[in-house]
C-alpha cells in the first residue's frame, strides 16, 4: 500500500555537489527512504539495494510491475563483484572500458541481493554511473543503490528534476536537482550469462562499441525476452514503455501531410521534425530535432515532456535514420508508439 511522503527538493551542483546535501540524501537511503538523483542517462529513483522493504517502496511509488527488475548502481567494480556469484574476465574488460558509464552488466546474483530487486529472477544488473552527483551519493551511502528511472511506470523517463517532481511529488523523500541530464536515454543492458553476450536493452553504449571490446554480440529484437508474466531479464522490455500521454506515430515521409490530416480531424498535434518542411500547418507545436544521434537522444524525452505539457493528443515523429548509433532511439520510439 502506498504511503504519501513529504517531498523535499535540494539543488546541487552537477559537477561539485555540496557534501551536506549529499550526506542528507545518503542518510535517507540508509534508513530505507527514497531519493531521486541525476545520472548521466536519466534521473533515477534510488533506495538501498540490500533492503527489500526499501526496494518495495520503489515499486509502490512508480506503480511498477513486480516482474520488472531494477538495476543496481554501485560506486566501484569491487562493489559490483560483491553482488554476483561470478565475475568473468569479460566483465572486467567491459568495466575497464565503459565504467563509470551507461553500461549495465547482468550476471548471476548472490543471495544478499533481495529477490524483489531481480523480480524473482536469478540475475542482477549493475553499473557504476558517471554523474558526479550519483557517484557522490553512492560513496556517501556506502551501500549499493537500486534505481530505476524516477517516473511512473511506462511513462516518459525524466531528464530534469522538474520532470521527477511532476510525476512523483509526495511519493519520494528527496529530489536532488542537478540540472538536466546529458545522455537522455537509459543505459545499455548486456547479459553476460549467455554466449555470445546478449544486449537486452539498447542504450547509450552502442553495439559497435561493445563489439570492439568483446567481439560478436547477440542482438536480435525478435528473440529478446519479454515480460510474459514471469520475471524479465532486464528493465525496458515492456511492449509499451517510455511513452508520452499523447498518441505517437513515426512517419517516414510526407510528415506535413500527416500532420495536416490530424489537424483536420480536430486534433492538437505535436511534431518532432527532423527534416525541413516547406509548408508548416498552423496550430501545431513543432520541435526541431538534431540529425546527430547523441544530440537527438539527449533531447527526445525532454521533447515528449514538453509536448505533453502543451496538451497535444497526437505526436508525429519524423522517422530517424537507421544504423547502430540510432538503435536505442528506434527502440524507445517503437515502445512509445505501442498501443
Amino acid at each position: 500500500m502506498f504511503n504519501p511522503r513529504q517531498t523535499i527538493v535540494r539543488s546541487v551542483s552537477p559537477e561539485h555537489p555540496d557534501a551536506a546535501v549529499i550526506s542528507e540524501a545518503a542518510e535517507i537511503i540508509r534508513r530505507g527512504g527514497l531519493v531521486a538523483f541525476p545520472t548521466e542517462t536519466v534521473y533515477g529513483l534510488g533506495a538501498s539495494a540490500l533492503d527489500g522493504n526499501a526496494v518495495e517502496s520503489i515499486f509502490e511509488a512508480k506503480g511498477r510491475p513486480p516482474t520488472n527488475p531494477i538495476i543496481v548502481h554501485v560506486a566501484s567494480v569491487e562493489a559490483a563483484q560483491h553482488l554476483v556469484l561470478d565475475w568473468p574476465p569479460l566483465a572486467s574488460r567491459l568495466a575497464e572500458r565503459f565504467w563509470p558509464g551507461p553500461l549495465t552488466i547482468v550476471l548471476p546474483k548472490r543471495p544478499i541481493v533481495p529477490n524483489i530487486v531481480s523480480a524473482g529472477g536469478r540475475t542482477v544488473g549493475s553499473r557504476v554511473p558517471a554523474h558526479p552527483v550519483a557517484l557522490a551519493l553512492l560513496q556517501a551511502a556506502q551501500i549499493p543503490i537500486a534505481a530505476p528511472s524516477a517516473n511512473r511506470s511506462s511513462e516518459v523517463s525524466p531528464t530534469t528534476a522538474e520532470h521527477v517532481q511532476k510525476a512523483l511529488d509526495g511519493r519520494v523523500d528527496l529530489i536532488l536537482d542537478g540540472g538536466p541530464t546529458a545522455g537522455g536515454l537509459e543505459s545499455t543492458v548486456l547479459d553476460l550469462t549467455v554466449d555470445p553476450p546478449r544486449v537486452l536493452r539498447p542504450g547509450l553504449v552502442t553495439i559497435a562499441q561493445l563489439e570492439a571490446v568483446l567481439g560478436a554480440i547477440d542482438w536480435n529484437e525478435a528473440s529478446r525476452d519479454r515480460t510474459g508474466g514471469g520475471p524479465a531479464r532486464s528493465p525496458g522490455l515492456m511492449e509499451r514503455h517510455y511513452a508520452p500521454r499523447a498518441k505517437l506515430q513515426c512517419v517516414d515521409r510526407k510528415s506535413a501531410a500527416v500532420v495536416q490530416e490530424l489537424l483536420t480531424l480536430g486534433n492538437r498535434v505535436g511534431w518532432l521534425r527532423l527534416r525541413p518542411a516547406a509548408d508548416v500547418p498552423e496550430g501545431i507545436v513543432v520541435i526541431d530535432m538534431s540529425s546527430d544521434a547523441d544530440a537527438y537522444a539527449a533531447r527526445l524525452y525532454a521533447a515528449f515532456h514538453e509536448l505533453d505539457d502543451a496538451g497535444v493528443n497526437q505526436i508525429v515523429v519524423d522517422l530517424p535514420p537507421q544504423g547502430d548509433a540510432w538503435l536505442a532511439i528506434h527502440d524507445r520510439l517503437r515502445r512509445a508508439s505501442a498501443n
